[in-house]
């Protein structure tokens, strides 16, 4: 589809290949090279629009922000096109960070002004929220260290985000195109810069006006009135948000002029006192009382005792026989990404029982494998599980069965034959049954339901579970 960006057009859906507007006339490719596709979002000063890009034979995706201020005056509205071609550099400058969308083209169509800036492939918080429920204490951790680095990078280029919430915030899934070896999967990256936060010393964004979300937005900004600490309170609006589930308004006592955002925490979760100090502080109402700036955030987030499990190997010693690195399993079992997480075990496998990676082990593979790398495979997905998954939960689960194979896979939530069908009948959440990960992929050879007895017998050798 091809969607035409005239405000004014009563019907802007085309087919792909239009050139024109059906309804309206108006002109559907922009700079006869990004053409939109569907509106993405919406906000007091314009548009945001998924497009491609028709000049490279690839057409990747791209995303258009369109910019209009129909009620300014001609004085206010001449300072803003003065001033655009400024503030889309400093939004060049800010997108040489690898965790903020680059900007690709600025530029003025049919008096509208226009910003293409790179697409990020990936879930929001909030969609990860949804999907995989409330963030553990862990998770939180690590989206600290992810995001205050960045809030670091925009304060010192004297920029606010000023709408910083989870829908606001994409895990990248992959980098764009392969030689983009400055971004990697699974970071966090922080989107919806637009010139409109960006003029803050115009005739149009002066004090007075309110850009942001009012949920996750401190007290000063609903004045008009924004500090780097304005970004730190709605990074802990943020944090409180994902570790109960629960919409911010609901989580403030107004009677008592605070937060009461532990009271709203699942049944049976405890948060550290280390991280709620942390986060009380990030959510004062009265801007002395805050943090002052990201740095003295992560200074104190760096002071935190890695017995607390945010520190690089959270509590588990990764240790190999044979020399592999497992942070990249790590990371992904604490933010829950239990796909990519299997699939991750698989080549680790391959790697402790030194085959090339998607090879399938035999069962002379399994008796082989070196036990601290098993080890610490299995200390990895029971910690982050919460013992819910890992090879001697499996083992302990064969045993309990007597080895009867498919009893097992009938506890465990997989099919008994033809492992052809075990990528479809696989369950990447915390809900799938006890033991359901990591699964059978990596399981080869003409007697392949065997691996469970030779695991289970490894695991006893190597004195796992």
């Amino acid at each position: 589809m091809s969607y035409c960006l005239n405000p004014g057009c009563q019907w802007p859906q085309n087919p792909d290949a239009e050139q024109f507007c059906r309804s309206c006339g108006a002109k559907l490719l922009l700079k006869e090279r990004y053409r939109p596709v569907q509106p993405i979002g919406r906000g007091g000063f314009g548009r945001t629009f998924l497009a491609i890009d028709d000049y490279i034979p690839s057409q990747p995706s791209c995303v258009i922000k369109q910019l209009w201020f129909p009620d300014s005056d001609p004085e206010t509205l001449n300072k803003v096109i003065a001033l655009f071609r400024q503030e889309a550099m400093r939004l060049d400058e800010l997108g040489k960070h690898p965790q903020i969308p680059h900007l690709l083209a600025y530029f003025e169509q049919d008096q509208q002004l226009y910003l293409v800036q790179e697409f990020i492939p990936g879930k929001t918080l909030l969609q990860e929220l949804q999907q995989q429920g409330v963030y553990n204490e862990m998770q939180i951790w690590e989206l600290l260290r992810d995001l205050l680095p960045v809030l670091q990078f925009i304060h010192k280029h004297r920029v606010i985000h000023r709408d910083i919430k989870p829908p606001n915030i994409i895990r990248r899934t992959s980098p764009i195109t392969p030689d983009q070896s400055k971004t990697k999967g699974g970071e966090l990256v922080l989107i919806d810069f637009g010139v409109a936060k960006l003029l803050t010393n115009t005739a149009l964004i002066h004090t007075g006006t309110i850009i942001g979300s009012p949920e996750y937005m401190p007290p000063e900004q609903t004045r008009g009135v924004v500090f780097p600490s304005s970004d730190l309170y709605s990074l802990g609006v943020t944090c409180i948000h994902l570790l109960t589930g629960v919409s911010p308004l609901d989580m403030f006592d107004f009677s008592n002029d605070r937060w009461a955002w532990q009271d709203f925490l699942p049944k049976g979760t405890q948060v550290s006192s280390s991280l709620a100090k942390i986060l009380d502080k990030l959510l004062q109402n009265r801007v002395k009382e805050r943090y002052q700036s990201a740095d003295e955030v992560l200074q104190v987030v760096n002071l935190i005792p890695p017995t607390l499990g945010y520190k690089p190997h959270g509590g588990i010693a990764l240790v190999s026989q044979m020399g592999i690195n497992y942070s990249r399993l790590r990371d992904l079992l604490a933010t829950r990404h239990w796909k990519e997480a299997d699939r991750e075990t698989w080549a680790l496998l391959c790697q402790a029982s030194g085959k090339r990676i998607g090879s399938y082990l035999m069962n002379g593979d399994i008796d082989n494998l070196p036990c601290e790398d098993l080890g610490t495979i299995d200390q990895l997905w029971l910690k982050y599980s919460d013992g819910h998954f890992g090879f001697s939960v499996q083992k302990k689960i064969y045993e309990d069965v007597g080895g009867e194979y498919s009893l097992y896979c009938d506890r465990i939530g997989w099919p008994v034959h033809n492992p052809a069908v075990l990528e479809y009948a696989l369950i990447f959440s915390h809900q799938a049954p006890l033991g359901h990960l990591p699964s059978r992929q990596w399981v080869g050879g003409y007697s392949w339901w065997r691996h469970a007895q030779h695991l289970a017998i490894r695991l006893e050798q190597c004195g796992i579970g």
